[in-house]
């Protein structure tokens, strides 16, 4: 709401409105309320309707590719001439505009589009800024079509009359060159302009003489050559103080609400914004305030302070000075020159003070120190300057000379971030040699080369900071001078014997005649023999050559302003680029932003760091806290951290009052309190010592009394209880332990008894700790005296490394949106099975701005960004699985040089940006974790330890069971509703589970399906381990290298695991039989009574054991289990309690296998008739390999007749399988029917009379097993 009382105010209002860029105010006459609608959005299209004269450019391809056709969506274009070496395109916009876009198109129907371009603009033809994006980058993106268009919006908005578009780069391909439709998009501009000379000033009087204001609304343009210079001042008689200044090309803005000389209060700030101001180009400053919030910008820079003090109103008193500080015997200001260039719509809370001065009114006073009736100008009087920017690796710019002259003089003004480049070359007449000059480690050096003798060098200053320097050289024989900065008191000499004749031509910014580097910068000013040098005409006449220049502006940007290095980083920059040391910061990286050290002592350990000693912490890593030096208690099982202060070896106090209390404060070594701070929260535990010993003084006050004492913890929140307590209960450890001196006190202090005693314990709660402050306040009577004792902070653990939630159903969970500026980076360990999912994302409402690290492949993890133009991502290509449901450590970073993720030890996948990219990451969804937006490709496994920016995100605080969102790593394997059987391995997809049945000699969803075969008479089954026996070279050679010849030894010679069952009726028969290349064998014997052997030869002895006495040949199924471990042996038949053997000799030396031994060929006549199934030796299941083939080739024989069977099992009644994973799922109404093998008798003959030897080690499965019954 703007109250206003007559038309002109309202005037002003409203065109403050416009500069403040609002859509609407509400405006509050004496006739009632209107709102008034400023304006609707600024983009109105400015190029479609100009005249074809409105068109320049400096040359065209043809009649029908004039500059007049360059309108978007034209029927044709603009192409210059081929043989045009810099190409350009102008438009007269007729007046002055805001511009806020830009669009491009190439030629109609052709090939010829632009696919970069440089964009200038100004307010005359012949003088241009270059319009410079985020990040320092002149460069903007163009087409990669004709006929689509594309936009760039202005990150801020700038006023022009005249712009200029330079094509950097087309389209070659098929033909085709450069071709440019165009449009801008802005609004109309109204232009207040005031000229300053550096002696003259605008005053501001006050309505009332006072203003006192609780918001403020200021913006002011300016352009000025000079760096230093005031622009804005007013004061209070209270301190307060208004001050807009340009110093050394930089413009601090000082402000104060308030200073008080009783308590100690500065209430001045001062805050900075941007560089290189004095480029005489239009520069937009704005400055807002709200109470003690001010927001200061200039162009695209924002900075955002607070005022000292508790003041919320800026009370200034009689005037405001705007350009300068003039007043009798005060020409300006102690410390600033007066303003010298041009002011642009200079608006202080909606009152436009040049219009004011133009129309004389009698709140302003035009002040002019040297004429006092001099009118202020009311236009800009531009200096022509015509400068030069030097932007390539090949630039240079060649002039004539006047030729075999005895004297030089050579005179320019230049401005550079090049520690090295050539500024100046000639060669002499008559071969006397050559004069050198050119910058090395930011100092001028001068060299002159003669023929025949040493050459002449000498240097001087520091000259590569970005501000304009002038070189003045001046040459005779035997004698050069040269001048930096017009400092004529102190110029530089080589008195030398050399001879002086100038050549007739002169080498600025680069040439192939010096091994100097090529100068990259601005240049201005040039005389040569006290002849300024005019380079339209000196070009237009062909007289001089240039390669990659600039001409008519100064393109240099200050990269490391805003400073892009993080953590005190130094940034050193170049023309086009930046670096950063980071040298002493503690931190790495391209902007020194991730920590060298880790978070806690617990990372240590973790890291393989297993021994006690001093360690350098940083609790939020990449985050703004500093890393301290810690001591490090390390244990086996855990890493205690422990950190030092001022108040371990006591404090005696005498002299406090309950009133006048004596305060303690605890400074903690090497950190400060947030540190300290920081460390506790992320512990899993911790503790401190406190102990209070008192003579005649009381603690607190115990058991209803005001505490006399207490102790200050974090959030500087006083606590009332005492060490070996709980948390505020008011009492000490004493009262917990029922060992106080007086019971009738919680402390054995409370009982102020004329010696010493003392209150003691531990303080462990962690969220209260650590100790910041003692109070004592009773000690101030007669023999009273107290002493305390805090203890070193102890912690252990951290709970952000273990911080661990799953999913098991597709959701997410959302944090506060991510704010982290120009860097991030993200960290967290995961594990899954699923082959895809994302980890999170966070965008903007468009998705035109996000970030989002995903698993697109069991092998590929992706960075995916949008966070300047375009979508990129980098893609980790892992060499091993990451769906293995191991953890897997991922780190992912981003900023203005590069973006890389890694996983585990792997290398970093990098992908790195061109020179001046800028990055912005401003997001306005929540952060998603778990799944992108519209849960899209959701991720099930389990997360831990997620940090962004080195903040840690508490997952655990988001466990919601009906989502699907577990506390810790737990899945469905957890809670089975049936767990996998016979051994089978449970695999966990969180949202349901698998069971891994390859090492069981069983099938089905929950490895519940025996697989079993019917034997008819003289059939068996034999499954190879191994073809050939291995050697003991061979055995040493896989020892050495696991991968030699594929090498495996097949089995476990140090145990045994075998199971299977049988049926039938028909007796003798050998139901198992194991083999090696040596006469050792396992075999297990169904006798013609029915009872089960075993038969183990390991060496010369055969062993023989009695499974079972009872006959199991009566066609009911049994189970048998033989277990070996070394040399003990358990064996197992049904339900019968397992018997324990022990064995004498283990399996000798490999060697090929003789005949079968007499008793095992006489238990194989006839031969096994039956059923036999789940058969496991170890880890192979003979029968599974034959019926369930996982190979094209599996090593199984058979001979005879072997069919599958179920061996009269009955099906189980089974729980839910999920549709995915059940194999009898169809989607198309089939039916199968799975049908069972029946036999027609129960007993079948057996023609089988012997057993066969194989020279190799194999299972025999004589007869296999169970007949049919149902």
């Amino acid at each position: 709401p703007v109250i206003v009382e007559n038309c002109i105010i309202l005037k002003a209002v409203c065109e403050w409105c416009i500069m403040s860029h609002f859509e609407s105010v509400l405006i509050t006459l004496d006739l009632g309320v209107f709102l008034i609608v400023i304006a609707g959005e600024c983009v109105d299209p400015l190029v479609s309707g100009l005249y074809a004269s409105s068109f320049l450019a400096s040359s065209r391809y043809n009649f029908l590719y004039s500059a007049n056709f360059a309108k978007l969506y034209g029927n044709s274009g603009w192409s210059p001439s081929p043989r045009d070496r810099q190409p350009w395109l102008q438009v007269d916009l007729g007046r002055k505009y805001r511009l806020l876009a830009i669009a491009t198109q190439g030629t109609f129907n052709s090939y010829d589009w632009v696919s970069k371009y440089t964009l200038l603009y100004g307010d005359r033809p012949d003088s241009w800024t270059p319009y410079i994006m985020k990040g320092g980058n002149s460069t903007l993106p163009g087409n990669w079509n004709y006929y689509q268009v594309k936009r760039n919006v202005f990150h801020y908005a700038f006023t022009a009359k005249h712009i200029r578009l330079l094509p950097l780069a087309w389209n070659t391909e098929n033909g085709g060159k450069i071709g440019v439709r165009l449009e801008l998009f802005g609004c109309s501009y109204d232009s207040y302009v005031l000229q300053y000379d550096g002696d003259d000033s605008v005053v501001y009087m006050y309505p009332g003489k006072r203003s006192r204001t609780l918001h403020d609304h200021i913006a002011i343009n300016f352009k000025t050559l000079y760096e230093d210079g005031l622009l804005l001042h007013s004061e209070g008689i209270q301190g307060d103080l208004l001050t807009l200044e340009l110093k050394r090309g930089r413009l601090y803005l000082h402000i104060s609400l308030g200073s008080s000389v009783i308590h100690k209060v500065d209430g001045r700030v001062t805050l900075t914004a941007g560089s290189l101001l004095d480029n005489l180009h239009w520069h937009y400053v704005t400055i807002k305030r709200y109470g003690r919030q001010v927001n200061f910008t200039v162009d695209s820079q924002t900075v955002t302070g607070i005022c000292n003090g508790e003041f919320t109103h800026l009370d200034l008193d009689t005037q405001l000075y705007v350009g300068g500080v003039i007043e009798q015997n005060l020409p300006h200001l102690p410390t600033t020159q007066n303003f010298q260039g041009c002011l642009e719509n200079v608006f202080i809370n909606g009152i436009n003070i040049i219009d004011k001065a133009q129309r004389e009114e009698p709140d302003i006073r035009p002040i002019c120190l040297s004429f006092p009736q001099k009118k202020m100008h009311f236009a800009c009087r531009d200096n022509l300057l015509k400068p030069m920017t030097f932007a390539g690796p090949n630039n240079y710019l060649q002039v004539p000379g006047f030729f075999r002259r005895p004297r030089m003089f050579v005179k320019f003004k230049f401005r550079s971030w090049d520690y090295t480049g050539l500024l100046m070359f000639t060669r002499f007449a008559d071969d006397l040699g050559a004069l050198e000059l050119g910058l090395s480690e930011g100092q001028i050096n001068v060299t002159i080369f003669q023929p025949g003798k040493k050459k002449l060098q000498f240097a001087a200053g520091g000259l590569n900071d970005g501000y304009w320097h002038t070189v003045d050289l001046a040459a005779r024989d035997n004698l050069l001078t040269l001048t930096i900065d017009e400092e004529k008191a102190s110029p530089l000499k080589i008195t030398n014997p050399f001879t002086i004749r100038t050549g007739d031509r002169y080498f600025f910014g680069g040439t192939c005649e010096t091994k100097l580097n090529r100068f990259h910068g601005c240049m201005q000013h040039i005389f040569i023999d006290d002849e300024q040098l005019d380079i339209d005409i000196i070009l237009q006449r062909q007289w001089g050559r240039y390669a990659e220049l600039l001409l008519g502006t100064c393109g240099i940007t200050d990269r490391c302003t805003p400073n892009p290095c993080e953590h005190e980083g130094r940034c050193i920059q170049s023309l086009d680029d930046f670096i950063c040391l980071c040298e002493n910061t503690g931190y790495k990286g391209e902007v020194c932003h991730m920590s060298v050290y880790k978070e806690s002592c617990e990372a240590y350990r973790l890291s393989g760091k297993y021994w006690s000693g001093n360690y350098t912490i940083d609790p939020d890593l990449s985050g703004p806290l500093k890393p301290f030096e810690v001591y490090c208690k390390m244990k086996s099982y855990k890493a205690w951290t422990v950190i030092l202060h001022d108040r371990v070896d006591g404090t005696k106090v005498t002299g406090s009052s309950i009133d006048r209390p004596y305060i303690g404060d605890v400074n903690y070594w090497n950190a400060s309190w947030d540190d300290v701070t920081a460390l506790a929260n992320t512990s899993m535990y911790c503790e401190q010592w406190i102990d209070y010993s008192c003579y005649k003084s009381r603690l607190l006050n115990t058991p209803n009394g005001r505490p006399f004492g207490y102790w200050i913890g974090r959030g500087n929140v006083s606590h009332y209880y005492w060490g070996g307590t709980f948390r505020e209960v008011q009492m000490c450890g004493c009262a917990i332990n029922q060992t106080c001196t007086d019971p009738k006190f919680q402390c054995n202090c409370d009982a102020d008894y004329r010696q010493w005693y003392s209150d003691k314990g531990y303080l462990d709660f962690r969220d209260h700790l650590p100790v910041r402050k003692v109070v004592v306040g009773d000690t101030n009577r007669t023999g009273s005296e107290a002493h305390f004792t805090v203890g070193p902070l102890r912690c252990h653990g951290d709970r952000n490394i273990w911080n661990t939630i799953a999913f098991t159903k597709p959701t997410y969970i959302t944090f506060p949106t991510f704010k982290p500026g120009s860097t991030a980076d993200i960290s967290f360990h995961f594990k899954t099975y699923r082959d895809h999912g994302v980890f999170l994302e966070n965008s903007d409402e468009q998705l035109r701005n996000f970030i989002r690290i995903e698993m697109n492949t069991t092998h590929d993890l992706l960075f995916i960004f949008m966070v300047g133009d375009g979508i990129i991502n980098v893609t980790l290509h892992s060499p091993v699985p990451l769906n293995d449901n191991e953890w897997h450590f991922v780190q992912a970073e981003i900023n203005v040089k590069l973006a890389r993720i890694k996983v585990d030890y792997q290398p970093w996948a990098v992908r790195r940006f061109p020179g001046q990219t800028f990055v912005t990451m401003k997001f306005t969804h929540p952060l998603l974790v778990g799944s992108a937006n519209r849960t899209l490709r959701p991720f099930l496994g389990c997360l831990r330890g997620l940090r962004m920016n080195g903040v840690p995100l508490d997952l655990e605080g988001k466990v919601n069971e009906e989502q699907g969102i577990r506390r810790n790593c737990t899945g469905q394997c957890l809670n089975a509703t049936i767990p996998c059987r016979n051994s089978g391995q449970c695999i966990e997809g969180y949202a349901s589970y698998t069971c891994d049945c390859n090492n069981t000699a069983f099938d089905g969803f929950y490895c519940h399906k025996d697989i079993g075969a019917y034997f008819e008479i003289g059939s068996w089954l034999r499954y190879n381990i191994r073809k050939k026996p291995v050697s003991d070279e061979a055995a040493w050679a896989n020892w050495i290298d696991p991968h030699y010849d594929n090498f495996s030894l097949g089995y476990n010679d140090t145990a045994d695991d075998i199971e299977f069952s049988f049926s039938t009726v028909h007796t003798p028969a050998v139901l198992l039989y194991i083999s090696s290349f040596v006469q050792d064998y396992i075999a297990v014997i169904l006798k013609t009574d029915g009872s089960v052997d075993l038969r183990y030869k390991l060496g010369l002895i055969t062993h023989k054991y009695q499974l079972t006495h009872r006959n199991l040949a009566d066609g009911y199924p049994h189970y048998v289990n033989i277990t070996r471990h070394n040399r003990t042996i358990k064996t197992q038949v049904h339900a019968l309690t397992a018997v324990t053997v022990y064995v004498i000799l283990l399996l000798s030396a490999l060697s090929e296998v003789g005949d079968i031994d007499y008793d095992i060929q006489r238990h194989n006549a006839p031969g096994f008739i039956g059923c036999i199934s789940g058969v496991r030796y170890n880890v192979y299941a003979p029968l599974k390999a034959f019926f369930r083939p996982n190979e094209t080739d599996p090593p199984v024989t058979t001979q005879g007749y072997v069919s599958e069977s179920n061996c009269g099992a009955f099906p189980p009644v089974l729980g839910y399988v999920p549709w995915e994973a059940d194999p009898w799922f169809t989607s198309i109404g089939e039916f199968i029917c799975p049908i069972m093998h029946q036999y027609k008798n129960n007993i079948i003959l057996c023609s089988s009379t012997h057993l066969c030897t194989f020279p190799f080690q194999s299972i025999f499965i004589s007869m296999m097993t169970l007949v049919y019954f149902g």
